[in-house]
Formats: structure tokens, sequence, C-alpha cells
């Protein structure tokens, strides 16, 4: 069993005991479920340089990127940077993460929060609405295309925007849908943790341009997010290279600095 398959297998369970602790109507009832969203699909259609930045602690490729940092003082320089939206790690076991991390972020800024986590039940997106989240991420690897559709919608309804993340044409060939607020293509295999922005270049062309192009993983210079904008890309969901320094949030600036 791959990492993925491993971390999913968790996930499962993980769920499945949050559902008998905090039930649904607790989630619903939580003063952030009724508040109002913003768009990170749209400040990405009209940003110079279309920076997602990210809060995470570690990986399993990683084990630790950064763990000395709190999370109000990562986002509020964050969005100090300058940064269009902010993808924050809510999975614990493998990313060090939590739920709780993406609540604290939503006290602390105002730019869009992206909740990443390896999503196979509504439940979890109930959970990312109560919580502060603007938008959620979908992994093409993990789930069937019915899936995907049930979950995009249900998003939807809940005014949460979709990040669907694919890996090659397989995976969005099966995905492409009118639910999705935004596809991006993950340069880091998920199976093998190898890295190339190969994979977003290759799969550009394939991407309807109704849906907001992002490229994830392995993004460390502004001459790739140069060539990556070339290719139609208006997104770049760069984590770890800010996070592995003692300041991400100056880096993030004086990255960003660069490109616009």
């Amino acid at each position: 069993m791959n990492i993925l398959d491993t971390i999913i297998a968790t996930k499962k369970k993980e769920v499945a005991l949050k559902k008998t602790i905090f039930p649904i109507s607790q989630l619903e009832n939580t003063m952030l479920f009724g508040n109002r969203t913003v768009s990170l699909s749209k400040l990405l259609r009209n940003s110079r340089s279309g920076i997602i930045t990210e809060h995470k602690r570690r990986s399993p490729s990683r084990e630790i990127i950064n763990q000395g940092l709190s999370v109000e003082e990562v986002v509020k320089g964050y969005e100090s940077a300058g940064a269009c939206g902010i993808s924050i790690l809510t999975d614990n076991q493998y990313f060090g993460g939590s739920i709780e991390d993406l609540l604290l972020a939503r006290a602390s800024v105002h730019v869009p929060l992206l909740r990443k986590e390896f999503i196979i039940d509504e439940y979890q997106i109930l959970e990312a609405k109560a919580y502060g989240a603007d938008a959620i991420l979908l992994i093409a690897a993990v789930l069937t295309r019915a899936e995907i559709r049930q979950f995009s919608e249900f998003a939807q309804s809940l005014a949460l925007e979709v990040l669907l993340e694919v890996h090659d044409k397989e995976e969005l060939d099966k995905s492409i849908m009118p639910s999705l607020d935004m596809i991006g293509v993950n340069n880091r295999n998920l199976k093998t943790f190898e890295i190339s922005l190969n994979t977003s270049k290759e799969l550009a062309r394939e991407i309807p341009d109704e849906f907001v192009k992002v490229s994830e993983s392995g993004i460390s210079t502004t001459a790739a997010i140069a060539e990556l904008q070339s290719f139609g890309y208006q997104g770049f969901l760069i984590g770890e290279n800010f996070m592995k320094t003692n300041n991400p949030g100056a880096s993030a600036s004086d990255f960003i600095k660069k490109i616009i």
C-alpha cells in the first residue's frame, strides 16, 4: 500500500470517529457557518502574481518543515505579503495540522482560506464551512467521478469554491464538470513524491479556460511562475518554499514583489 492509500485509510477512521464526537448539527450551529465567503478564483483571475501561500508544518516527504511558528504569525505575514489566498493543511497525522489551524487563520486574516485536506466525506466539507474556509480541495486520485460531483455540488451549496487537484490526463478527463471553480495540477506525484513542472505544462491545454488553472508544488522561482503563466496558469500554490524559512511572510513578500 502506497502512502496515499495509507493516508486515506487513516482518514476514513478519523472521520468516522469525529462524527460520533461532533455531530453535523453542532457544525451547522457554529458562528462561522453562516459567514459570507470570499471568491479565491476571482482574486486569482485579477491578480498579477496569483500566489496561494500555505501553512504546513511537515509532510510525509519532509518530516519537519517548520514547527516553530504560530498559525497567526504565518498567515498574517502571508496576508501582508499580498497573497491571493492561503492554504491551510488540516491533516494531523501526516502533515502536523489540525482543523483548529483553520479556525485560528480565519480569526487572523481576511484573505480567502483553502482547506487542504484529504476529503472523502461530506462531513469534512461541513467542517470546512464551520471553521471558516472559503474553498476546499478535492483530490481526483482518491475520488470517483460520482464522488467529485457529489462533493463539489455540496460545497457549492454552502458557497464554498472547489479546487480540484489532478496529476495526469486520466484524472482530469474524469473530473471536468460545471461544479468546479479551479483545476489544480499537482507537480508532485503523491505516490512517489517525485516533482516535475512538466506535469503542469503537459496538462495545461487540456484544461478548459472556464476554470482557473492552478499549478501546485515544486515551484521555487519567479522564472517558473513566468513560464507557467505562458501556459495559461493564473494560480500558483507554494508552501514548502516559504515555510522552510524563518519568516515565511517575508519570504513570500520578496517573492511576490519580484513578480509584480
